[in-house]
């Protein structure tokens, strides 16, 4: 129905507030829903998978012994994740030798793996670091640190797994997905840090290098995709995920909005087991903390052929800000997706 976006825009207009929302939900709902299976853990389960030391730090905020960490020389490149929920928190090098007796660090990696809150106890203020998705303790912050940052991440070994880096870090990764007219899921995620590049376009169908007016007959099997490139170190793709299930209703089949058409379905297109894994996980966590009414209908395929639409299709949004759809569809979202991810915005 990309009819409505070009030969009735007054129809756009009368229906544009009934269904710019599109059932979209809040960043803050659709991200604790994923964390929130880790915290709803219960205490047998900890006792069961952690040893008594590592309980003791992580779930009662006790604290290992100073220079007895089984990290605190360490040097090997790699990351270092949570002990309890595998949680990747610090690269290594971040890592540096502060002298305090813990393994230190100058800044977590990006993407709110950690989260602070004040700590009252042993008689004095200080700031307490916990791992954002569980809610184990880490240790503490402080702001002494001898680097551009100035920032020291003092933290429990036993608080700590390490992954060691077997292969260079990837600074390049793609994600193709589909989420209703590529005009609107383009313009959000070139705001994003860490993104490079989003082209929209057209993959899953049947059909070698369709054309436009071709997917939208709905018979090509094809679905209007957007193909982002994005830095894995700076934005991971379970951040992408997360502004993707915030900015669509997951929950429509072949429909979004008044766009209707199975070239409109909710898909995400991955290139290897991990994105597929990661996909599933994302799903499954939106799925059991009941974020949304209606069940997910997003599928998880595996990605075969990515075919460029048209330049005109090409940043659609940035070229066309005076187009009735644009106005009355685009901008809204735009603007209710810039406030909340202010934070991880370009």
């Amino acid at each position: 129905m990309h009819t409505l976006k070009t030969i009735f825009p007054f129809i756009i207009l009368f229906f544009s507030l009934a269904f710019i929302s599109c059932a979209q939900k809040p960043k803050s709902q659709v991200s604790s829903a994923i964390e929130n299976t880790w915290m709803q853990k219960s205490d047998s389960f900890w006792k069961q998978k952690l040893s008594d030391e590592q309980y003791y730090v992580l779930r009662e905020k006790g604290t290992e012994k100073p220079y007895t960490g089984k990290w605190l020389l360490h040097e090997d490149s790699g990351t270092y994740t949570c002990a309890a929920c595998g949680n990747e928190l610090f690269g290594s090098s971040s890592k540096f030798e502060s002298h305090c007796g813990w393994p230190s660090f100058d800044q977590e990696i990006n993407g709110g793996k950690i989260k602070t809150q004040v700590d009252h106890s042993m008689g004095m203020q200080r700031v307490e670091i916990l791992c954002a998705r569980c809610g184990g303790h880490l240790g503490h912050l402080f702001d002494d640190g001898p680097t551009s940052t100035g920032k020291r991440y003092c933290v429990n070994s036993l608080s700590l797994s390490f992954e060691k880096e077997s292969k260079p870090l990837k600074t390049s990764d793609t994600l193709t997905l589909g989420g209703g007219c590529f005009w609107c899921i383009e313009a959000v995620f070139e705001q994003l840090k860490g993104v490079s590049k989003v082209e929209s376009g057209f993959s899953g169908g049947k059909n070698a290098n369709p054309s436009y007016a071709q997917v939208c007959t709905g018979n090509t099997g094809h679905v209007e995709v957007v193909q982002i490139i994005y830095n894995p170190s700076i934005i991971g793709m379970d951040e992408l995920l997360k502004a993707y299930f915030t900015v669509h209703d997951p929950t429509t089949l072949n429909r979004q909005g008044a766009d209707e058409g199975t070239q409109y379905r909710s898909v995400i297109f991955y290139r290897n087991e991990e994105q597929k894994q990661i996909a599933t996980s994302i799903i499954s966590d939106l799925q059991l903390a009941k974020v949304y009414s209606n069940p997910i209908a997003t599928a998880v395929e595996a990605f075969t052929t990515f075919y460029k639409a048209d330049i005109s299709h090409q940043d659609y949004y940035a070229n066309n800000k005076d187009n009735a759809y644009c106005q009355m569809v685009i901008q809204p979202k735009m603007e209710k997706f810039e406030k909340v991810f202010k934070d991880r915005l370009k």
